[in-house]
């Protein structure tokens, strides 16, 4: 008989923790239930990249699946596995219902990783001025949270909207925020000085479209104006998967430069002085603004940026509007060595006092352990995630044997 429970996760993508905040998120959550004694699978459908974590390292088993065929089935049914871990809501959407035909005892855990309608209507809001919560998508995604037994929340403030504008039980949520791994990223010597340190760093995966549009409005609003002032900066842009329009950004006369993906983010972002990510939309927590904590480097951010971490009078650096505002935000944490100290010292305490990974996992463990000891009662509470599972779910399921049969023609 089988000792060790079984976790098996289902990735959107392979992670990779060098490319985005995601990836690390990732990884802590493998690590996680790890130590809590768990054989941990991890299957997905996504092509790897030279990037991907190599998970045989960490005795972690890599099943590679198909979207659309029957042979998930035969694999779910075998495995039989005690916890299924769903990466973003789009993979419940194709998996979960092989999941509840074939082993319905499993937990069913989310991880949002974002709202990723919340940061869709933020979009489209920039273009028609007009915020839609309630949009395609959000049915979407909230159905799959609703279908399952717990679902990872990244941001407070996602929280809140979730009860308060959707109704969503707290039962079926926990807030579980990224975090900054020190350890995977520990430094040889102390971090540098205000003195020691120059220039200004944005670092971003340009998969992510809200790092894109931020880069350009660095390029064509802020950094004209940033550099009449700091004519001897320069601003540093780095990113995982940059396409050919963000090496197009790149100008050596105007101390523009692109440099693409970092090797070592932390090692990067712990010599600048300033770190600047002016997003314009966007959800969840924003794990750039986490790592310019951790390496002792103030940021000048948006609302946007600063959501779910902090309040703008508790900002270890600057929140602000508009690019003029921007500005001069950035030039005083430039040029202001006492300021500068104040910042960073902030963002320290603010890492201890709030994104304490041990705290969180511990917080997990137990929600988790209670919801295992009492899950059907859990799902009978939840009687509206078994309406989906009924009836949604049936297009779904249906939809993907048609695919698959349409495949075999």
């Amino acid at each position: 008989m089988r000792k060790d429970p079984v976790l098996l996760i289902i990735g959107y993508v392979w992670p990779e923790p060098n490319s985005s905040a995601a990836g690390g998120r990732m990884m802590v959550l493998i690590h996680f239930f790890k130590r809590l004694g768990y054989r941990v699978y991890f299957a997905s459908a996504a092509q790897e990249s030279e990037f991907t974590f190599d998970l045989s390292t960490i005795g972690v088993e890599k099943v590679h699946i198909q979207l659309n065929h029957s042979s998930f089935d035969t694999f779910i049914k075998e495995l039989q596995p005690n916890l299924v871990l769903f990466d973003r809501f789009m993979i419940e959407e194709q998996f979960g219902w092989r999941v509840y035909e074939n082993c319905p005892d499993a937990m069913r855990l989310l991880d949002t990783e974002d709202l990723h309608f919340l940061r869709e209507a933020r979009q489209h809001a920039l273009k028609n001025g007009e915020l839609e919560l309630q949009n395609d998508k959000a049915r979407r995604e909230i159905a799959s949270i609703l279908r399952c037994d717990l679902s990872l929340i990244v941001s407070e403030f996602e929280m809140h909207l979730l009860q308060n504008e959707f109704g969503i039980s707290t039962q079926l949520l926990c807030y579980f925020p990224l975090f900054v791994n020190a350890q995977n990223h520990l430094f040889d010597k102390p971090l540098q000085l205000f003195a020691q340190r120059k220039d200004f760093v944005f670092i971003g995966n340009f998969w992510h479209e809200p790092n894109w549009q931020a880069v350009l409005y660095l390029k064509e609003k802020i950094w004209p104006l940033l550099r009449k002032n700091l004519p001897e900066a320069t601003l540093h842009i780095y990113g995982a998967y940059p396409s050919e329009k963000v090496f197009n950004l790149q100008n050596t006369k105007e101390k523009f430069l692109v440099h693409g993906r970092a090797e070592n983010a932390f090692a990067v972002v712990s010599q600048m002085r300033v770190s600047l990510a002016p997003l314009l939309f966007g959800a969840g927590l924003k794990g750039k603004l986490l790592e310019a904590m951790y390496c002792g480097t103030p940021s000048v951010t948006t609302q946007i940026g600063a959501e779910g971490i902090a309040a703008a009078n508790d900002w270890p650096g600057f929140v602000a509007t508009t690019p003029e505002e921007i500005t001069v935000a950035a030039f005083q944490l430039y040029t202001d060595e006492a300021l500068w100290n104040q910042k960073q010292s902030i963002g320290f305490q603010l890492l201890e006092a709030r994104f304490s990974q041990e705290f969180f996992e511990v917080k997990l463990e137990t929600e988790m352990q209670q919801l295992l000891g009492n899950l059907p009662a859990h799902r009978r509470s939840n009687f509206i995630g078994s309406i989906l599972h009924h009836q949604s779910m049936a297009s779904t399921k249906y939809m993907s044997k048609w695919i698959e049969e349409k495949g075999r023609d």
